[in-house]
């Protein structure tokens, strides 16, 4: 079977991984504070000298509306939210603090969003500061922010490096006029040459360009044009996701139609220009749309396979405590996850009581914790021993399905080890599904709550 027959057979929906079990099989019960913040201190105190803590911030807000968007998210122009919605963020950092019996030693700290740099440099540093007062940094501390190009200033860029940020991403999506337009995202991609000059002048030694491929009125020429502007720039990393149309979760996806967004086959087309392109421009494959240049440590991790994935993607630092601040923010304790609220006056009114209200919450059962670590070898080493461990939760059928993909050379496999081919890389999530009992357990239909995998 040929590449483009396997696009065709595993385009199919499918999780991304960025956790197992995924949060739609979390449940919906109210979540046990008190349990949860036993497994917290349970994973911190197992962890915290070793490997360190991660911490993501959430930061919702937006001036402008982007309608391929589902995160998250409030649009206003009102910036007197700044200031009460940091103080809950700090307030709630020292909910968590309460519960550590020595300084947290913290490795990793993204700030995503909605739109970081909505907020002023200023505020941006006062909450910074304020999380680093109670915490030692890791001799290899990494901090990270998702910067809007149309807002993203040269005070922002500095007062972040200041305060220690070195890598920044930036939402270039596609340099199209028309389908910025359709998308609600205009920024000329002088805008993007400027930001990303600036980064580097001042010492950020990984920029990141997030591109979506399949959003409304894409075609192959404004992919390749797009593609031909990165080549100019050449970003450190790239990461080339595949547009999820969702309209039911977000309103703004209502404001185009299905006619306006590429086909199926359209979008693979998309896709495998943008695999080629990436391929010609030297971008490696680091796996589940990342790519980057031989230089980022991004890749640098994928060779020596110390490659972690989380709810920020694919990071070089392997903690087990990911800390979620922030409206709907996720966090992740090894043994348990756990969400706030997105609706932001319930997030603040609990953070102001100093109090954590959880929405969602997900205990990992022993079968769990093993699929878990599957799932993340799979995606982040490209290979997965049969530990005596995991033995018993491989589904009766798994053997037969993997001799199918070792067939179409996918992977290879014996009764030790499976290893991902280079062919493979394009198919990582379905070779996770393979091992996600949830997803094999679930009921008619439920699968379909994913967006495809290419």
């Amino acid at each position: 079977m040929d590449r483009e027959a396997l696009i065709d057979k595993y385009n199919v929906p499918v999780p991304r991984y960025t956790s197992y079990p995924t949060v739609p099989f979390w449940g919906d019960d109210k979540p046990d504070v008190d349990k949860w913040f036993q497994l917290v201190k349970r994973c911190f105190n197992e962890s915290n000298k070793t490997k360190g803590i991660s911490i993501y911030i959430h930061l919702p807000y937006c001036e402008r509306l982007c309608t391929y968007c589902a995160c998250t998210k409030v649009i206003t122009r009102d910036h007197k939210v700044e200031d009460s919605y940091i103080d809950a963020l700090l307030q709630e950092w020292n909910i968590y603090m309460e519960q550590f019996d020595e300084k947290p030693i913290l490795r990793e700290l993204h700030l995503g969003g909605g739109t970081p740099t909505f907020f002023n440099p200023e505020n941006l540093k006062r909450l910074i500061n304020g999380i680093k007062s109670s915490a030692d940094l890791h001799p290899e501390y990494e901090f990270s922010f998702e910067g809007h190009p149309n807002n993203t200033t040269r005070e922002h860029m500095q007062a972040l490096y200041e305060v220690g940020f070195r890598r920044v991403s930036f939402g270039v999506q596609d340099f199209d006029p028309e389908v910025q337009r359709v998308i609600n995202r205009i920024q000329s991609y002088e805008t993007v040459k400027e930001v990303t000059e600036i980064a580097r002048e001042i010492g950020y030694h990984s920029v990141n360009y997030d591109l979506i491929y399949g959003l409304p009125k894409q075609e192959i020429g404004s992919v390749k044009d797009t593609f031909d502007k990165v080549s100019e720039l050449k970003p450190d990393r790239i990461a080339y996701y595949s547009y999820a149309h969702v309209p039911w979760k977000s309103k703004g996806q209502r404001l185009f139609t299905e006619e306006d967004i590429p086909d199926s086959s359209g979008k693979r087309a998309l896709y495998e220009l943008g695999k080629t392109k990436l391929a010609e421009l030297g971008y490696d494959d680091v796996g589940m749309d990342h790519f980057s240049l031989p230089h980022d440590n991004l890749y640098q991790a994928k060779l020596e396979k110390r490659l972690h994935r989380n709810f920020m993607g694919y990071n070089t630092s392997h903690t087990e405590l990911l800390i979620g601040l922030g409206a709907s923010s996720i966090s992740d304790a090894k043994y348990a996850y756990a969400q706030n609220p997105k609706e932001i006056h319930l997030y603040k009114a609990a953070s102001e009581k100093g109090v954590l209200d959880l929405v969602k919450a997900c205990y990992l059962t022993d079968e769990d914790l093993q699929v878990k670590k599957a799932i993340l070898d799979i995606s982040c080493r490209r290979e997965l021993v049969f530990s005596n461990d995991l033995k018993p939760y491989l589904p009766e059928t798994i053997e037969k399905e993997l001799r199918v993909m070792s067939d179409e050379g996918i992977l290879s496999f014996d009764s030790n080890k499976l290893e991902v081919s280079d062919l493979g890389m394009t198919f990582l999530r379905n070779i996770c599904k393979l091992f996600d009992n949830r997803l094999r357990n679930a009921k008619s239909g439920e699968s379909n709550m994913f967006s495809k995998a290419i």
